[in-house]
C-alpha cells in the first residue's frame, strides 16, 4: 500500500466512527426553525462554521448577503357549500411569499393543474385545487412554481396545493425564486384535500385569509478551503450543502443531511493531499429560490469553478444517487470511482435548476449532485416526508450519514483530480429541452434570458 492509499485508508475509516455528521445534524434539528433570513437560520450558520473549522476547514468565515425575507404571521382556510349549509375550517399552512389576502372564492379542482387541466376549467377569479404529485405520463419533475405561475396565467385568485402523501401533513414549499408570488398559496394535507375536491364538485367557495409579508433581510453562507492554497490556474472545485430548511418542521431530511453529510466529506478531505482547491460552502436560502448559491456564485465568478458537487439530499436514504446534469464525463467518472470500492451508486445524467448547483451550471461549470432516493417512494420524483412537519431526525440513520459522506470524499477528490470540458450552454439548452424542463423553467421565470 503506497502513502496516499495508506492515508485514504486511515481517513475512511476514522470517518467510519466519527460522531460529527449526526451531532451536526441534531444541533440544527434542535433549532426553531432555519427559513431563510430568520433568526434560526442565523444560528444554524454558526453551528456550521464551528463544525466546519473543527473539520479542519482552513479560513471558515460567514459570509452574509441581501435577500427578500418573507414572514409567515398566519393562515385560514374555510369552505361553505351553501346548498347544503355545510360550513367548516380546514388546517392550511401558507407557502412561502405568498402575499398577504383575504378572499372569498369559488373553489375549483384542477387535478395536477397540467395546461389541459387548468384548460378545461373556469379558473378566473377561483381559488385553485391541485395535487403535489407529478401525474402520469409526464417525463420530468412538474414543479410547484410551474402549476402556481401557470394557474396565476390562467387568472386564479389562490391556489391550494394538496399534499399527495397521506397522514394529515400539510405540505409547503415557495412559490416564487426570491420574490413575492403572483398569487397567494397555501397547502393542505391529502386528507383535506379530498374534502375540498368533494365540495367544489358541489359549487362550494373558499374563504383564504394569509397574514404574511415580504420585506428585505439578510441570510448567511458559510465558506471555507481544503487543499493547495493556490489553484494555478486549474481552477478549484466548489462542494456545498444548503442547510436552511422550511420552518414546519426539523428540516431533518431536506437538507439536515446534506449539510451533515458534507460534514463528513470534509473531515476526511482534510486528511487527503488534493489536486486542486476544494472551496467548501455551506449555503443559506435555498429554499426560498437558491438564493444563497447564487450569491457565491456571483462571488467566485463561475469560470474560475473547475466543478460543482452539490450534497443536496445525501445522507437520507441507504443507496447513494449521482445526479451529473448533462456531464458525460462527471457520468464516467462517478462509474469509474465507485467501481473501484464496489459500491452501488445510481447515476442519472438528466439535468434540472431546482438545486445550488444551478447557478454553476448555468454558466458551463460540470455539476455532481449527491442525493438518496427513498425506496419507498411513489416515483422518483416524490418529495415523501420533505417539506412537511414529518421531516424529523427520526426518519435518519448515522450509517447513512459515514457511508455517504465516505463515498462524496472519493467523488470530491477524483473531482478534483481529473480535467472535466465544460458545459457548453447549447448542449444544455438542448437537454432542458428534449426533457421538457425548459417549458416549466419558462413559464416559473428562471429560463436564462440570455438563452433566447
Amino acid at each position: 500500500m503506497d502513502e496516499v492509499e495508506d492515508a485514504t485508508a486511515r481517513a475512511l475509516g476514522r470517518a467510519w466512527l466519527d460522531e460529527t455528521p449526526w451531532t451536526l445534524l441534531t444541533r440544527l434539528t434542535e433549532l426553531d426553525g432555519r427559513l431563510g433570513g430568520h433568526p434560526g437560520e442565523r444560528r444554524a450558520a454558526t453551528l456550521v462554521a464551528d463544525t466546519l473549522q473543527r473539520a479542519g476547514v482552513r479560513d471558515v468565515t460567514e459570509q452574509s448577503f441581501e435577500m427578500n425575507r418573507w414572514d409567515r404571521h398566519g393562515a385560514d382556510l374555510a369552505v361553505t357549500v351553501p346548498d347544503r349549509g355545510v360550513e367548516r375550517s380546514f388546517e392550511a399552512v401558507a407557502l412561502p411569499y405568498s402575499p398577504a389576502v383575504e378572499t372569498d372564492a369559488p373553489l375549483v379542482d384542477v387535478g395536477h393543474a397540467t395546461p389541459a387541466e387548468l384548460d378545461r376549467a373556469d379558473v378566473a377569479g377561483a381559488v385553485v385545487v391541485a395535487d403535489t404529485a407529478t401525474p402520469a405520463g409526464f417525463d420530468r419533475p412538474y414543479h410547484r412554481d410551474e402549476k402556481a405561475a401557470r394557474a396565476a396565467a390562467a387568472g386564479a385568485e389562490g391556489f391550494v396545493f394538496v399534499n399527495h402523501v397521506p397522514g394529515q401533513l400539510p405540505p409547503t414549499g415557495s412559490l416564487g425564486f426570491g420574490a413575492e408570488a403572483p398569487l397567494p398559496g397555501l397547502g393542505v394535507s391529502k386528507e383535506t384535500g379530498a374534502w375540498l375536491r368533494e365540495y367544489a364538485d358541489e359549487g362550494g367557495r373558499a374563504r383564504v385569509r394569509i397574514d404574511a409579508e415580504t420585506e428585505p433581510g439578510t441570510s448567511h453562507n458559510v465558506v471555507g478551503t481544503l487543499g493547495p492554497d493556490d489553484p494555478d490556474g486549474d481552477g478549484e472545485v466548489v462542494v456545498l450543502a444548503h442547510f436552511d430548511a422550511h420552518d414546519v418542521g426539523e428540516g431533518a431530511l431536506d437538507n439536515g443531511c446534506g449539510v451533515a453529510t458534507l460534514a463528513g466529506i470534509v473531515a476526511i478531505l482534510a486528511d487527503l493531499p488534493l489536486q486542486r482547491r476544494v472551496r467548501v460552502a455551506a449555503v443559506g436560502s435555498e429554499e426560498l429560490g437558491l438564493l444563497g448559491s447564487r450569491a457565491l456564485a456571483d462571488r467566485l465568478v463561475p469560470t474560475a469553478v473547475h466543478a460543482v458537487v452539490n450534497v443536496d439530499g445525501a445522507g437520507r436514504y441507504r443507496d447513494l444517487n449521482a445526479l451529473t446534469h448533462g456531464s458525460d464525463a462527471l457520468a464516467e467518472l462517478v462509474e469509474r470511482v465507485v467501481g473501484e470500492v464496489g459500491h452501488p451508486v445510481d447515476t442519472e445524467t438528466r439535468p434540472h435548476p431546482y438545486s445550488d448547483h444551478w447557478p454553476f451550471l448555468q454558466a458551463g461549470v460540470p455539476a455532481l449532485q449527491l442525493h438518496s432516493d427513498d425506496p419507498n417512494a411513489d416515483g422518483p420524483w416524490d418529495r415523501g416526508w420533505t417539506h412537511t412537519r414529518a421531516d424529523t431526525r427520526d426518519k435518519t440513520d448515522r450509517r447513512n450519514l459515514r457511508t455517504h459522506a465516505m463515498l462524496g470524499a472519493l467523488l470530491v477528490r477524483a473531482v478534483a483530480a481529473t480535467d472535466l470540458p465544460r458545459v457548453e450552454t447549447a448542449g444544455l439548452r438542448e437537454r432542458l429541452e428534449a426533457t421538457g424542463a425548459a417549458e416549466g423553467m419558462r413559464v416559473s421565470g428562471i429560463w436564462p434570458d440570455e438563452w433566447d
